[in-house]
């Protein structure tokens, strides 16, 4: 995690769901976060099963330029990804992983910058499914930011923070599955050994999928 809002989120969020794989969205005190208020979301399930932003903070609406509360989150990840985006979001929602992520996005003159994206489990009415809390933040802030809205973007690095119960290498093998799969990639591609934030990591076409514990 390099962002201060991603680690302010996501020690928040360890801390308030105490033994539990998640917390109650009750649970959640916005005063509590309120350093990472402007990039904190909250997604909700709509129509066939997709995601949309039940709440987004400020400076996420700024970096696309418009309002995120109700628009599409699934929408927003290139055609290639969305089948991997899908899987992560399963393994957060029905197996209680915590999804850290990279990406880059892209605006309409092909100008780029990196951002940061966290999605966690959270509980409404009981279930795991309908909610998600995250976080995202640019790793760098250019001069056009808020100016040219984002319009694309890759996912360029992962990795999948897991209860201490469960083992990821399952759902990591189906995350890399549906990405590699795309003809842009090879259809066998080998996992190579490589380090991410000076951790050691396996390398699947241009993801990185790094297993991490509870902590």
């Amino acid at each position: 995690m390099q962002m201060p809002s991603t680690k302010t989120l996501y020690t928040y969020w360890n801390a308030i769901r105490g033994s539990r794989s998640a917390p109650d969205r009750r649970d959640i005190d916005p005063t509590r976060i309120r350093e990472a208020l402007a990039n904190t979301f909250i997604l909700e399930m709509a129509d066939a099963d997709k995601f949309s932003f039940r709440l987004a903070g400020s400076h996420l609406c700024t970096s696309y330029c418009r309002e995120l509360k109700g628009r599409s989150f699934s929408a927003l990840w290139h055609d290639r990804d969305n089948d991997a985006m899908e899987t992560l979001i399963r393994a957060v929602t029905e197996d209680h992983a915590v999804a850290l992520a990279t990406f880059q996005g892209a605006t309409a003159l092909q100008t780029r910058v990196s951002f940061e994206i966290i999605l966690m489990p959270l509980r409404h009415n009981g279930s795991t499914h309908t909610r998600i809390l995250g976080a995202m933040s640019a790793l760098e802030e250019p001069y056009w930011l808020g100016v040219q809205p984002i319009l694309e973007q890759r996912i360029t690095g992962l990795r999948l923070i897991w209860p201490d119960e469960i083992s990821a290498e399952e759902t990591a093998r189906e995350v890399m599955s549906s990405v590699v799969n795309d003809t842009a990639y090879p259809a066998a591609p080998m996992a190579l050994p490589t380090t991410v934030y000076g951790r050691s990591a396996r390398r699947y076409a241009h993801l990185a999928v790094i297993d991490g514990g509870r902590d």
